[in-house]
């Protein structure tokens, strides 16, 4: 199967709120990406990441923290008392998206000057389960 490779679509705040709503996994694959790249209002994308790093899909739940590091890239402000724990447990539980969330957290490391997971990340190499 090929992937097609096109931009993403800069969504209103109720275009955003109406995929919410409809849940379907397709259109939120990509939603976190969009809020973080385009929204404006960095805490209202924070907020949107948030809330779909609980969606019941691995790949969309490794986006949310991939918009996180869209939001730190482009707007340069996060929550680290919200952002921190989300990642984190990505990190440990999300096996089949781990590359992902291991990239953005290290951009989101490097555009906040943070350095969450290092330890696991950095210092347990790949096995870093009971580190």
């Amino acid at each position: 199967m090929s992937r097609i490779y096109k931009p993403l679509n800069d969504l209103s705040s109720e275009e955003i709120k109406d995929r919410l709503k409809r849940n379907d996994t397709a259109d939120l694959l990509t939603l976190p990406l969009s809020v973080g790249e385009y929204h404006s209002n960095w805490k209202f994308a924070q907020d949107i990441c948030a809330r779909l790093s609980n969606h019941e899909s691995a790949a969309v739940r490794a986006n949310a923290v991939l918009g996180f590091a869209y939001i730190a890239r482009t707007k340069g402000q996060l929550e680290k008392h919200i952002v921190k724990p989300i990642v984190l447990r990505e990190l440990r539980e999300n096996k089949e998206y781990e590359w992902r969330v291991r990239d953005s957290i290290e951009d989101i490391n490097l555009f906040m000057k943070w350095n969450i997971g290092n330890r696991i990340i950095y210092e347990c190499g790949d096995e870093h389960i009971g580190c």
